[in-house]
């Protein structure tokens, strides 16, 4: 491969996408072990109870709050 094709527009677009999927899958992985850890007390059944739900939501919610205002607060300092 040649240093044209390395720096193709094709393919930093693409290398792009995969950095982005990546930080997308270490993200959800992230926030399964937090939210997991904090919310579930007990080994469950067949499904959450209430309290869990509730709190897998909040937790998965404020993950995702907390991570947007980072990334604005880094982009902005760009």
């Amino acid at each position: 491969m040649d240093a044209s094709a390395l720096n193709s527009p094709d393919l930093q677009r693409f290398l792009n996408q995969e950095k982005e999927k990546a930080m997308v899958n270490e993200m959800v992985a992230k926030l399964t072990s937090v939210c997991w850890d904090k919310c579930i007390t007990s080994s469950p059944g067949n499904k959450f109870s209430s309290s869990e739900s509730a709190c897998l939501s909040n937790c998965a919610q404020r993950y995702m709050d907390l991570t947007l205002i980072i990334m604005k607060r880094v982009q902005s300092m760009q």
